[in-house]
Parts: structure tokens; sequence; C-alpha cells
């Protein structure tokens, strides 16, 4: 919670596992999340699928099942078409994945995994201010072990 309490929000790419985790998140900071293939109902009923805002002069879209450039779904490749995001943030892989796509000209975030069920090895958050329209100060945070509760 350290980390949420230094945030301005907090934005989830899914896979969001109970709504207390929203609700602990929201007593600190505003959130902003999209539901993940694992989220049962409950959190299907509050956050979409796919999430487009601005913020500042940045247009960010968030989703959980999103792949990454050059290997982005149909689905996925029309949504970055028609809305031209310059920030794509998606979860899913629970790999974490920072890249440009040149081909789309937006920043690709994967920021991997907090939790302890999945691949990962190590509990991973991305963190980034964004000022007008520059995205900057970018930093991995490493968690732990996914096996460790911190």
């Amino acid at each position: 919670m350290k980390y949420v309490e230094q945030a301005d929000e907090v934005w989830h790419a899914g896979d969001i596992g109970t709504m207390d985790v929203c609700k602990s998140i929201q007593k600190v900071k505003p959130f902003k999340a999209v539901f993940g293939n694992i989220d049962a109902p409950d959190i299907r009923s509050v956050y979409p699928e796919n999430l487009f805002f601005d913020c500042e002069e940045v247009k960010v879209f968030i989703t959980h099942i999103g792949g990454y450039p050059g290997k982005y779904p149909a689905k996925i490749k029309q949504l970055i078409k028609e809305n031209k995001p310059q920030l794509f943030i998606c979860g899913h892989s629970h790999i974490l994945k920072v890249m440009f796509d040149k081909e789309n000209n937006l920043l690709h975030i994967n920021p991997g995994a907090c939790g302890v069920h999945g691949f990962h090895r190590v509990k991973t958050v991305v963190q980034f201010e964004i000022d007008k329209k520059e995205i900057k100060n970018l930093a991995v945070i490493e968690l732990g072990n996914r096996n460790s509760i911190n």
C-alpha cells in the first residue's frame, strides 16, 4: 500500500481477484480498473472490459487481454486503430513488458503481476508520471517473490 499512497491514481489491468482489493485502494486513492479473466461477476459488473480515458493530454487504453506490439489480437488492433491511444496498458500474461510500439506510436505497458497466483516469479508494479503529453519517470517496482506476503 505504500506505493498506492505515493500515487495520484491507481490503474489496474484486470485479474483483480476480490472487491476487497478495490475497496482497499479506493479508500486511499482514485482507482480505475478493467476486469480480467479470473474476475467474478461482482467485479465484472463494476469494471469494464475496455477502458478509454484522457490523463492530462495522453489518451489511455486499458484492457486485460491485449497482447503486445506485433502480437495484438485482431479486436485490440482495431480498438487501437480507432482510438489512437498514446498509452496502452494490459495484463493477463503476468509478464512484465514495457515497449514502444512504433507502428501505432504508443507506449505499451504490461506491469506484470503483484498477486500470489500465476506464472510470474517476482511481484511487480509499474509507476510513472504523466505531465501534459509526456510519460516520464517510469519505474518498475519489485515487490518480492510471488510466494512472499509483503
